[in-house]
């Protein structure tokens, strides 16, 4: 633990973008779905109604705003902070690690944000105006069960995923990452060839922890995945 601690403190002195870049995205977003919310209340919605409610719980707007950005934060937080890790004495184990645990307090930064934002809105009834931003059904709707998992699973696979595409960046170049995404969809495209004619019995059998252990799989896979690939690469 204490060979990795320089290195997560040397992401976490990013104090701007770790902490207040989120916040700033999550801000735009929760205007933008006020806007929203103002729209439908102007064509004739009805506060609290049932189909007012289906319809603001279905606002996608933090599951498309996050993501890009926290796969961003990942490649960055790999791709600037490695060579300069490794001229302070960092091993390459230990930048790993040490990025690894910062993801991780990343994550869970932005899953308390969530919460307290969630909780803040069930206490006052949806801001007062049954204005529902963060009780949507990607978040959970609501249920602190479902979205304490959700944020933190989802944000620290985004965060693994872009260390990977950092990594290979330092390793081979701009072919680094043109081939993990090629390889990607490649994977991808071929297990949709295997599964689809067993989609509709997979559908209906589907579970909601399915995703949880596919979101571990991927942090465990992108984790190695990058640790393979700084082993060798070379500081430019």
């Amino acid at each position: 633990m204490t060979a990795i601690m320089p290195t997560t403190r040397l992401h976490l002195n990013k104090r701007e973008i770790t902490f207040l870049v989120p916040l700033y995205i999550t801000g735009t977003v929760a205007l933008i779905s006020v806007l929203i919310s103002l729209l439908f209340l102007r064509s004739g919605g009805v506060p609290g109604s049932a189909d007012w409610i289906a319809g603001s719980q279905l606002n996608p707007g933090m599951a498309y705003a996050l993501p890009g950005f926290l796969v961003y934060l990942g490649v960055q937080s790999v791709a600037t902070t490695f060579p300069f890790a490794l001229t302070l004495g960092s091993t390459r184990r230990s930048f790993v690690g040490g990025t690894l645990l910062w993801a991780v307090i990343a994550s869970a930064y932005l899953t308390a944000i969530m919460t307290v934002l969630t909780l803040i809105e069930l206490a006052t009834d949806h801001w007062f105006s049954n204005f529902y931003i963060f009780d949507i059904a990607v978040l959970g709707a609501g249920d602190l069960t479902r979205l304490i998992p959700i944020v933190f699973l989802s944000t620290l696979s985004m965060l693994t995923i872009g260390g990977v595409f950092g990594a290979s960046w330092i390793r081979f170049g701009g072919r680094g990452p043109q081939f993990i995404g090629v390889g990607l969809a490649i994977v991808i495209i071929v297990a949709l060839i295997v599964i689809l004619p067993a989609a509709p019995t997979i559908i209906a059998a589907f579970q909601v922890w399915w995703l949880a252990v596919l979101a571990a799989v991927v942090i465990l896979l992108s984790s190695i995945g990058m640790w393979l690939i700084l082993r060798t690469a070379i500081v430019r």
